[in-house]
């Protein structure tokens, strides 16, 4: 699902969410090299299930001098902009880093992506530009008891809502399969 919905981006989007015009086989390397096991994607799916915000939140590795960082990666299909998923998969990320015992989080990102550059400024991050490319850097606070609740029911509305369009997509395929036999039966007839 990842490398279908970052295939999908426009080749200008592609450039902005990579820095560079990333084709298909260069996608495909990045996709194959997210650390499930370290780091978190989170996604917004629309009602056939299809990925249509998604964010990439990189942690540090352990044995690196900066294992309290992580950095934060966005892309939202044209169709879908607009709606504010960018910065709730923001938000979200640093919910998560924070709990996670993260102090700093860096968006590295080209100095025309100014969606990008706002979510980063909103949230109080500092935006440092250095020619074509800019780095915002949020310090993060610690987790707290209230920080832990607030992510597990966020955690448990994301579950709830894809449950339900994953039910409502049995449903559809249910009322199709009916009526294709209705269909099949008024031809016999």
């Amino acid at each position: 699902r990842i490398l279908a919905h970052i295939i999908e981006m426009p080749a200008h989007d592609r450039y902005l969410r990579f820095g560079y015009a990333a084709n298909d086989a260069q996608i495909g390397r990045y996709v194959d090299q997210i650390d499930f096991d370290r780091d978190e994607v989170f996604g917004v799916f629309d009602r056939r299930l299809r990925l249509i915000a998604m964010a990439h939140l990189a942690f540090a590795p352990e044995q690196s001098r900066h294992r309290a960082d992580a950095e934060f990666g966005v892309s939202v299909l044209p169709h879908a902009r607009g709606r504010g998923y960018g910065t709730r998969l923001f938000e979200h990320a640093v919910l998560h880093a924070r709990n996670q015992g993260v102090n700093r989080l860096h968006v590295h990102a080209l100095s025309e992506n100014a969606a990008m550059l706002h979510i980063a400024r909103a949230a109080g991050a500092r935006v440092e530009r250095e020619g074509s490319e800019s780095e915002a850097h949020l310090l993060l606070p610690p987790e707290t008891l209230a920080s832990q609740v607030e992510q597990l029911v966020g955690d448990g509305a994301a579950e709830l809502d894809y449950r339900l369009k994953q039910q409502a997509l049995r449903v559809d395929a249910l009322f199709d399969v009916i009526g294709e036999i209705k269909s099949r039966v008024a031809k016999v007839r």
